[in-house]
């Protein structure tokens, strides 16, 4: 008996558009390419960005090349120009061209990376954390990890190996058997992201197990004596974590994690890195000794979407036990219960059980530029940073907040005199410059100052970028104060 199917409207146009395919990719390439092209003039955060369609579900759509019409007039113009080289909020890296082509290659084989058994792709991430290993100089054989959707979800998964390493220290499977009667744990950290913070709550911990530690003196940076204190008061029983930061988002500020590492050995405390981008300081030699220790971690969170400059999503973790994840998240039901031939199973690595082929892009870059590619990005991003430093401590209408020791600027306007909320002041300014289009930065505050932080970690950004960057900067000082006079 013949099975008869029936085909309706709108899978004869996916068929047409799948007949059409290499078409339809050639007219996103060329928008691609427009895209880029106009990024030396495109206000590199929109100006509308605000502005939510009021636009019905389509009934029946109007086909794949409509459709790319149609949302780059809706929406091309108000795409921020974040993969170019003037933004600098948050710690956002760009694109490569070989992860761009690496991550529409992604899309295009569309392989679930979750589990071996189909497909090279899980090969291919075994081999890519084994690169990320060897350019961070860490020992190959001592760490093991997964790819995630980013920092969040690294330190998510770096924070459940420790909550059930902390449970194994007294033979109680917390992930078996629940919370309720799990050993007391507590987290010791001095400027924790809030990222890690946020895992602390999604794991059970809640965020009142976080043990704030004393900072060195004008520092982000954790103090050992301290933490060596706290340690030694801690109640009997309590299993312990420390959070250090080889990096943090306001002042770079790197954690000494060789006495760290020796505190922790000697305390019997679970020791956990956030190198979301700080790591990348290793690549180049004369940054390398700001992490040194790092190889003694028992878990390090890392992002690629910022310093390794592939596009979002996409993060990694590395830990000493990954089968403390394997044994907590292990869940392999018939139907996933596949051959590895000793590949790993990463759906028993990470939150998602279903996991897109984030090692692509990144073997990519990897593969096309080498380490001394990453290294020539970290470097020249580190001097941008530092030539914005000492323009900024030159003119009269700023302040650094905070020395400029890697690739963020901490900085202040100094308002007028007869201003008394200077961080209002900074507030307006903030928004005026990046009104201009020329750049974008986003709020910082250190010291209990409101200011503003410039992020450099984007492969493009050449001098003539900076130069663009300070004339925004000195511009719109210059008309922000006199705007403020005419109106008060």
């Amino acid at each position: 008996m013949r099975l008869m199917l029936t085909i309706g409207f709108n899978m004869t146009r996916m068929s047409d558009d799948y007949a059409n395919l290499t078409e339809l990719l050639n007219q996103v390439v060329t928008a691609t390419g427009d895209f880029h092209k106009s990024l030396s003039d495109r206000p590199v955060g929109a100006r509308k960005w605000d502005v939510v369609s009021d636009i019905e579900l389509p009934a029946q759509g109007v086909g794949s090349s409509e459709a790319l019409r149609e949302f780059l007039a809706r929406h091309g113009a108000n795409l921020s120009g974040s993969v170019g080289p003037r933004f600098l909020g948050y710690v956002t890296g760009g694109t490569t061209p070989a992860a761009m082509a690496g991550d529409w290659l992604a899309a295009a084989v569309d392989q679930n990376a979750a589990s071996p058994g189909d497909s090279a792709a899980v090969a291919v991430a075994v081999q890519t954390l084994d690169w990320l290993k060897q350019l961070f100089n860490l020992p190959v054989d001592a760490f093991d990890g997964a790819f995630t959707t980013g920092a969040t979800g690294a330190n998510f998964a770096s924070l459940l190996i420790a909550r059930e390493w902390a449970g194994e220290q007294v033979g109680y499977d917390i992930a078996k058997r629940g919370m309720a009667g799990a050993p007391p744990i507590a987290i010791y950290s001095a400027c924790p992201h809030s990222s890690f913070v946020k895992v602390t709550r999604y794991l059970g911990l809640g965020e009142n197990a976080i043990r704030p530690v004393a900072r060195l003196a004008e520092t982000e940076a954790m103090d050992p004596t301290s933490l060596e204190k706290l340690l030694s008061a801690a109640p009997s029983g309590e299993q312990k974590i420390v959070c250090a930061s080889a990096g943090t988002v306001t002042t770079n500020a790197f954690d000494d994690l060789v006495a760290l590492s020796s505190i922790c050995k000697r305390h019997n405390a679970w020791l956990h890195v956030d190198g979301a981008f700080g790591l990348f300081a290793r690549t180049v030699p004369e940054l390398a000794d700001r992490t040194s220790g790092i190889e003694r971690a028992d878990s390090i969170t890392v992002d690629a979407h910022k310093w390794l400059n592939v596009p979002y999503d996409s993060g990694f973790y590395f830990t000493r036990r990954v089968d403390l994840i394997e044994r907590a998240t292990g869940a392999l039901p018939a139907y996933l219960d596949v051959e590895g031939k000793g590949l790993p199973h990463y759906v028993n690595r990470a939150l998602e059980s279903s996991q897109r082929f984030r090692a692509l892009p990144i073997w990519m870059t990897l593969a096309a530029y080498g380490a001394a590619g990453v290294r020539d990005i970290v470097r020249r991003n580190c001097q941008q940073a530092k030539s914005l430093a000492d323009w900024i401590e030159a003119s009269p209408a700023f302040e650094l907040l905070a020395p400029t020791t890697l690739n963020v600027v901490c900085f202040r306007a100094i308002p007028p005199a007869e201003q008394e909320d200077g961080d209002a002041w900074n507030r307006g300014f903030l928004k005026a410059l990046n009104e201009t289009g020329d750049v974008f930065m986003t709020p910082g505050a250190y010291a209990g100052k409101t200011g503003i932080r410039a992020a450099f970690s984007n492969w493009m950004t050449v001098q003539e970028d900076l130069d663009r960057v300070t004339n925004a900067m000195h511009t719109t000082a210059r008309t922000f104060s006199a705007r403020r006079q005419e109106t008060e």
